[in-house]
């Protein structure tokens, strides 16, 4: 049995109610942001995108000081920006047009750069249709990929192929392949040198990963089908859990004489690459280096024009090292770096010296560094975010970098982030929590606040015209006296002497929240408007609390998350107005994975479940994700076998909705279909819903709200209100 402590938020009951359209295609609530910030190189001025227009403020006064791009500037070629980047000496700026998306975070596109002073349109390549456009550091140039191959224009009409041997579902230059994109969280694989001289790049040969297939059919936007009448085929490569990975190589390109030098990493082929950096010396690249278990992080420097390396840093971990350890890696001179590592426990800030190994920790304490928004050389003053308030909170800080002075840069409790100015003396904190929409506040980093730039106002005064349901932050605490972070929501008319049906919300993935303190009005909104009690709970493996409450999970995903579900599930039962028989729960993707097997091995706790692009058995995963957790199959075949799905359900016994995009490349339908196949061997009755040529966000035209809707229905046929 738990128990569970409450601080409940009074309102009075405004008049309208919400519907979904209001909150999936009105985006009624939506809040006004501040889009595209961009920090001048002196500091002095920060621009913002508005309508296609380019405007550039100045810090002190707010003030608009002038508008380097008119909309009206590119109407003439038909072309309208969304988004951009100066050149480095902020004369020229790269934009693009036309954007299609290939996976989560890569596109391709056509780029253009624009000089501020003459007004001239120059495209990046005549065919266009580029990816990752970069400047070089002294603006002459752009980089990019394209086909696969990498690039150089000098921006007159040139065009220089550093690469040629670029090949689909083969090699891939200076772009991340399909896996590491996803789990690695980054797009661009190659770097210009700070002299502009040379391109450091990741070479992915994944001749020997397996390929996926996916079919492609007629439907809304059906970018990759060739012929309407008979479905295409798409095949690209996607190692799962225990399968080989692409050889990735480290390659420099000597603009000067055109040769290309090979960096040592080794000669285990059985590893990752997951970020390449140009330090802080001449000549030096940094490599990041991971074992294939990603418990051991090595930091090499290379000599680029011998390719010599050597490690110059090293971290471990019992369980595996946190993504942040190789991707938030700060230069600061020659010699030191500024780094995560979880050593203590938490994660936290650590100044390193590589010429004597000399590892001293910045900051310190039971929380957990969320955000690292740079170090100001001046000053010797690191800014960043962490748990120090709480789990479900986000506050700024500054420290210096021998740990002492910290400063808290935030003055509200809840969710804050910041955009900093170049030289560190102002930034722009965006503030928000449950019941306040963003305020964007600009601030010196002394803490003085020079003005509000946009407090949505507007937005505050039109929900005082609706009926929406207050998340009350609440704790549930399990059987072993663990106490998880939720948020509850009752109807607006709630009566304590009646019975409602309930719904838990989660997604329980590794390291992640989603009872956090911040703005946001969704669809669970509108569920509780409905008549349900809904709440979301973070079980043991979620984030921001540590490293034994995340990593308890690790060789068994899913095993005391369900537990944690399963016993607040229980909880909720108990409370007389709940209705016992009525427990529903839902989640997409590892929520996905988690509803099914909270149906399935919580069946007589939980009356229905709605799982949306789910896991469904670890060994259809890709490799670097399951492995991170779970060790390769052929190590951890108990731990992949119990704590998946598909092997419990002769347990099931209640309602289930099933739902996947055709088109999912990242967790394959798959997942559902075999789940589906073993329902129906098990003579299971269930729904399923596949959404066409739909990958796994299931977005695009009406569909999002078909599902909204869905899900709505679902739960109240099957839930008695």
């Amino acid at each position: 049995m738990v128990a569970m402590t409450t601080h409940p938020v009074h309102s009075h009951l405004p008049a309208k109610n919400i519907t979904l359209e209001d909150v999936i295609t009105k985006r009624t609530f939506a809040a006004k942001s501040i889009s595209s910030i961009t920090t001048s190189k002196n500091g002095e001025f920060y621009t913002t995108l508005d309508k296609g227009s380019i405007i550039r403020y100045r810090y002190q006064t707010g003030t608009v000081v002038d508008t380097l791009v008119h909309a009206k500037d590119l109407e003439a070629y038909d072309l309208r920006i969304n988004n951009y980047e100066f050149s480095p000496d902020e004369t020229k700026i790269l934009f693009y047009v036309n954007a299609q998306s290939i996976y989560r975070r890569s596109y391709v596109a056509d780029n253009y750069v624009w000089d501020i002073s003459g007004k001239n349109l120059l495209k990046v390549s005549p065919e266009g249709m580029e990816q990752l456009a970069t400047f070089s550091p002294d603006g002459q140039k752009v980089a990019f990929v394209k086909n696969n191959n990498l690039y150089v224009s000098d921006l007159k009409g040139n065009i220089i192929a550093i690469t040629t041997d670029g090949e689909k579902n083969r090699i891939i230059n200076g772009a991340p392949d399909w896996v590491y994109e996803e789990e690695f969280s980054f797009n661009k694989a190659f770097e210009w040198s700070p002299d502009g001289k040379k391109i450091a790049w990741i070479r992915f040969d994944e001749s020997r990963v397996k390929e996926y297939n996916l079919m492609v059919y007629k439907g809304l936007k059906p970018e990759r089908i060739e012929n309407t009448l008979y479905p295409s085929l798409y095949s690209y490569k996607y190692p799962k859990a225990g399968e080989d990975n692409s050889i990735v190589s480290v390659l420099v390109y000597n603009l000067e004489n055109q040769e290309t030098t090979t960096m040592d990493i080794g000669l285990d082929t059985d590893i990752y690459i997951p970020r390449i950096y140009w330090s802080k010396q001449p000549d030096i690249l940094a490599i990041a280096r991971l074992n294939r278990h990603q418990n051991k992080f090595e930091l090499l420097f290379a000599q680029t024009s011998t390719g010599k390396s050597k490690i110059v840093y090293t971290d471990t971990n019992p369980y595996y090292i946190d993504e942040s350890a190789y991707s938030e890696l700060t230069f600061i001179d020659p010699q030191q770096i500024l780094l995560f590592s979880e050593r203590d426990g938490y994660n936290h800030l650590y100044l390193y010296n590589t010429s004597n190994s000399k590892l001293v920790q910045i900051t310190k304490g039971n929380y957990d560094v969320i955000n690292l928004y740079g170090y100001a050389p001046k000053t010797k003053t690191v800014y960043y975010s962490s748990t120090e308030e709480g789990s479900i909170y986000r506050t700024l800080f500054s420290i210096k970098i021998d740990g002492k002075n910290k400063l808290k840069l935030s003055e509200n409790k809840g969710t804050n982030s910041a955009v900093f100015n170049a030289d560190f003396s102002y930034f722009i904190n965006t503030y928000s929590s449950a019941t306040q929409p963003p305020v964007y506040s600009l601030y010196t980093t002394d803490r003085k606040l020079i003005r509000i730039i946009e407090d949505n106002s507007e937005l505050v005064e039109k929900i005082k015209q609706y009926k929406i349901p207050k998340k009350n932050f609440t704790t549930v605490t399990t059987s072993e006296n663990i106490a998880l972070n939720a948020w509850i929501l009752k109807p607006t008319d709630f009566d304590s002497t009646v019975q409602y049906p309930a719904i838990i919300t989660q997604y329980s993935g590794p390291n992640s929240q989603q009872v956090l303190d911040r703005w946001g009005i969704g669809w669970e909104e509108v569920l509780a408007q409905e008549g349900f009690i809904v709440l979301c709970v973070d079980p043991r493996g979620t984030g921001g609390r540590g490293e034994s409450f995340r990593k308890v999970t690790y060789l068994q995903l899913g095993k005391y998350e369900t537990i944690d579900l399963i016993e607040t599930a229980q909880y909720l039962q108990s409370l007389p107005y709940i209705s016992a028989q009525n427990i529903g729960i839902w989640g997409w993707s590892y929520g996905g994975f988690m509803a099914l097997n909270c149906i399935t091995q919580g069946a007589d706790v939980f009356a229905a479940a709605v799982s949306v692009a789910p896991v469904t058995n670890w060994r259809y995963y890709d490799n670097i994700y399951t492995e991170r957790y779970m060790r390769k199959p052929q190590e951890n075949a108990d731990g992949y076998d119990n704590n998946s799905p598909i092997n419990h359900v002769e347990k099931f016994k209640g309602n289930l909705l099933l739902i996947t995009g055709s088109f999912d490349d990242n967790v394959h339908p798959q997942n559902s279909y075999e789940f589906a196949e073993t329902m129906v061997q098990a003579d299971k009755q269930f729904d399923m819903m596949v959404y066409t040529n739909r990958n796994h966000s299931i977005f695009g035209g009406n569909t999002r709200l078909h599902l909204y809707k869905k899900k709505i229905e679902f739960f109240k046929q099957n839930l008695n209100r």
